[in-house]
């Protein structure tokens, strides 16, 4: 395949980053003014979660098949297994550890846990790479959304005695991600008319999930954001999701995996937290603000940590 060129400088980051806040701001004014009411946030999020998301896995997986493709896929989907378990381990670990109401124990595995992939890591990966950089992105997230979407929802549903789990296992995500891969296996794909139609629904979910997450911030006090940026486990957990847990996938370094692979791998799995678990904690009734705080720390150090551990990497491989 061919290697996409292009640097990610801390600028261009920045860049990509803007548009979002945007998006959050626009979230956050529409509650103040009452645009959005006190409804807003259930309806939005289970549009995310049973349309527009499914809709964005099924167009990310319309891409034609190849021998090198299918080596490439293997490399990615090992990285990608490796990553989760580690993180699910540590995560489960730590929350164990952590002295955390119940209503945060669960945010604060899953802020360890899932992080950003298919919103800010899309747009950073396809400025590094170009379009050669989604499609090796798509495949590295596979085992991500078949994850996110059980093992996700189980960190926020296990205590719930009234969970119907084989809705849960048999939603939108996981079957998108199944007819999804079962096309990206066979010798035709969408007509135009239905991958223009995923690309334009499914493209919807990064403003959605920012206008969630402005909206939810519009319902909170500056005392409350002076507490949580002083909580310990924010932290920790930002510092799990963009630092430590990403630097454990250079072992695969000593296996010969190529570094264009190895490099998408390790930036993918350095996304900050997902929005996503604002939406769980909304959804299952979570602690969604502490949820927020968590995902928009890690967002905001990531500015910093990307540019740093894409330096460090191309150091490392020249």
């Amino acid at each position: 395949m061919k290697k996409g060129g292009g640097h990610l400088s801390a600028s261009a980051f920045i860049l990509t980053m803007i548009p979002l806040y945007l998006m959050a701001l626009i979230g956050f004014i529409a509650k103040k003014m009452n645009i959005l009411n006190g409804n807003a946030n259930p309806v939005i999020t289970q549009l995310m979660l049973y349309v527009t998301l499914p809709a964005l896995i099924l167009f990310s997986l319309n891409t034609p098949f190849s021998m090198e493709l299918l080596i490439e896929f293997t490399w990615l989907v090992s990285m990608s297994v490796f990553i989760m378990t580690v993180s699910m381990v540590l995560g489960a670990w730590l929350r164990k550890r952590a002295d955390l109401p119940d209503g945060q124990k669960s945010v604060f595995e899953s802020l360890i846990v899932f992080g950003n992939q298919g919103f800010i890591g899309f747009a950073v990966i396809y400025m590094l790479m170009g379009e050669q950089g989604v499609v090796y992105l798509t495949l590295f997230n596979i085992f991500y959304l078949v994850l996110i979407w059980s093992y996700g929802i189980y960190l926020f549903a296990r205590h719930e005695a009234s969970v119907n789990w084989r809705m849960l296992f048999l939603n939108p995500g996981i079957l998108a991600t199944l007819v999804g891969l079962i096309m990206l296996f066979l010798p035709f794909s969408w007509p135009d008319m239905i991958v223009r139609t995923f690309e334009d629904v499914g493209k919807m979910t990064v403003p959605l999930s920012m206008i969630l997450i402005g909206s939810l911030l519009a319902d909170t006090r500056m005392d409350d954001f002076k507490q949580y940026c002083s909580n310990l486990y924010i932290w920790l957990a930002s510092l799990m999701k963009l630092l430590i847990l990403p630097l454990t996938l250079l072992i695969f370094i000593l296996f010969g995996v190529p570094e264009t692979l190895l490099l998408i791998a390790v930036l993918t799995a350095a996304m900050p937290s997902a929005t996503t678990t604002t939406v769980y904690a909304q959804k299952f009734g979570a602690d969604a603000v502490f949820a927020y705080y968590g995902v928009i720390h890690s967002t905001i150090l990531c500015l910093l940590t990307i540019p740093l551990l894409y330096s460090f990497l191309q150091w490392l491989m020249n």
